[in-house]
């Protein structure tokens, strides 16, 4: 069934906004696996806006599920991951100013780039993630990269739910399928939710897991956090096959 991973950095967004260690982020992470997460996902960016790299090394050794770091493979980055070691690193081609990630890789200009950064994590025995838009090419070129996984950029798909979900999620399946075909796993986030949620995993049930953090803060802010990571674990069962 799809794993739930939890990304807390707007828990460190709003840390950061008055400084101090409140809501302690560490915290949180410990607590959203208590709650039933199956993962952490933190996405370090160079201006240390929210996640700070000092978090995700404070961060790991605390954790017992897995461990998922996004971002952008600049060197910084990459000698991050390299010295935490997490179960996943996530590559994301966010511009520095970039709010959130807005654009997947183009693997195919980018091919000889990510294979030389997945090779080297794959030497550092870390999976590997692309983050790739809903383009069947760009699941075959994260394959030719050496990667182990592609995570699907849900944006369109979330903005188009409710005029239409069959055609929101067209593209997706097609690049889903192809994804499979390809030998590669399959991971999908951003602004997915308790509105749309469901209806992605009974459609692509072979998604292995997907990462959300905005929704959940903000769903959080009306119902507590244990009981919001409950009720995505409940969505994601519902859509699953595993639960028909």
């Amino acid at each position: 069934m799809t794993r739930l991973s939890v990304n807390i950095n707007k828990i460190a967004t709003l840390r950061n906004s008055r400084g101090g260690d409140m809501p302690d982020v560490e915290k949180a992470a410990v607590d959203c696996e208590s709650f039933g997460a199956e993962g952490i996902t933190v996405h370090p960016r160079p201006d240390e806006r929210h996640i700070r790299y000092s978090d995700v090394r404070a961060i790991k050794p605390l954790l017992k599920t897995e461990f998922n770091i996004e971002g952008n493979p600049i060197a910084p980055f990459v000698d991050l991951v390299k010295e935490v070691k997490p179960a996943q690193v996530t590559l994301v081609p966010d511009a520095p100013d970039a709010i959130t990630s807005n654009a997947g890789w183009d693997t195919l200009r980018n091919r000889g780039f990510l294979s030389e950064i997945c090779s080297e994590f794959r030497n550092a025995g870390i999976r590997t993630s692309i983050f790739i838009d809903p383009v069947p090419e760009m699941a075959e070129g994260a394959a030719a990269c050496g990667c182990d996984r592609v995570e699907l950029y849900t944006e369109a798909y979330a903005r188009k739910y409710r005029q239409g979900r069959e055609n929101a999620i067209a593209e997706y399946l097609k690049t889903a399928e192809r994804a499979r075909e390809c030998g590669l796993g399959l991971n999908a986030g951003h602004d997915l939710s308790l509105v749309n949620l469901e209806y992605f995993i009974r459609t692509i049930p072979w998604t292995d897991e997907v990462s959300i953090g905005h929704a959940i803060i903000c769903d959080a802010l009306y119902m507590g956090l244990e009981k919001t990571i409950g009720l995505y674990l409940d969505t994601i069962r519902r859509g699953s096959p595993t639960s028909k």
